[in-house]
């Protein structure tokens, strides 16, 4: 069972507000002092700076949110699962996607996986991988499949599957086939991902090897939706960079062609992530094994 007080500094850390944090677990901004201030007491240590009129994590403060959030989440998740076992229901699994992984990779094992395991009920949110990160912080998921970049170093990760980003053209397209420098493309119109997609951040990092950004190209189209940026491909509206998995339907209807690059491929792995040192790692590792399992 959760401290009430532990409740408070999570989500105080979350919000960066004690007014807020107040507004959210419904009581007094002097309940919320007294709850930080007994644990900065029973830690002997400062949890939270304030300057600039804004909150900040001590050093301090962030080691003890990272802990106490696998706690919360271990808290919630056994919550849901001594209720399954106490009324007969089935158990709850909150699985996060960003939107590439979770069309094109994820989907269908994940429907796969639940027609074999009926007593299994899902909840999925889908996101960008920051958005995805801070779902899983804050307790909100159980575990996620992301494409973008992350520090590895915090959270239990396993490589779900390796996956190409290739450009993608309309089918007329000058280069469709052809072999291509990131150079020569430069002159192109750029359809990208919204900030915070992984598909742009796997992009941007390849761009940064060759000393390269987005504003190298002459013209570049933020576009929030991947079926509009495959529209706009078809209708010869520029080039993007996009999963090999994303566009492979279109490429074999010959409604989108290819242009090779002459630089390495850009590879990137689809990864499952959750909380590190969890009391539930073997349940979850235990998911994603079947999961990849039935990867075709």
């Amino acid at each position: 069972m959760l401290d009430f007080r532990v409740k408070t500094f999570l989500t105080v850390c979350q919000t960066l507000n004690y007014t807020t944090a107040a507004r959210e677990l419904h009581i007094t901004q002097p309940a919320v002092s007294q709850h930080i201030s007994y644990l900065e007491r029973e830690y002997g240590t400062d949890l939270f700076t304030y300057g600039n009129r804004k909150l900040r994590l001590t050093k301090a403060g962030t080691v003890l949110r990272d802990v106490l959030s696998v706690r919360a989440h271990d808290d919630e998740l056994l919550r849901r699962k001594l209720h399954a076992l106490g009324s007969g229901a089935r158990s709850h699994l909150r699985v996060g996607m960003t939107l590439t992984a979770g069309r094109y990779v994820a989907a269908q094992p994940l429907a796969r996986y639940l027609v074999m395991h009926p007593e299994v009920q899902v909840t999925i949110r889908s996101g960008g991988t920051a958005h995805l990160l801070a779902l899983l912080e804050e307790g909100s998921i159980d575990c996620a499949f992301v494409e973008g970049l992350f520090d590895r170093s915090a959270y239990a990760c396993d490589a779900f599957s390796k996956e190409r980003l290739v450009c993608a053209c309309a089918a007329d397209h000058a280069l469709m086939g052809e072999r291509a420098s990131f150079d020569d493309l430069l002159g192109m119109q750029l359809l990208v991902r919204e900030e915070g997609s992984g598909t742009r951040a796997v992009l941007e990092h390849a761009l940064a090897e060759h000393n390269l950004s987005l504003n190298a190209f002459a013209d570049v189209t933020e576009i929030g939706s991947l079926d509009i940026i495959k529209i706009f491909l078809a209708e010869g509206l520029g080039i993007s960079f996009l999963y090999e998995s994303a566009v492979r339907h279109e490429l074999e209807e010959g409604a989108l062609g290819l242009i090779r690059l002459k630089e390495k491929p850009i590879e990137h792995g689809i990864s499952f992530i959750r909380l590190s040192d969890s009391a539930f790692e073997a349940d979850l590792k235990g998911f994603f094994k079947e999961m990849k399992h039935l990867v075709v």
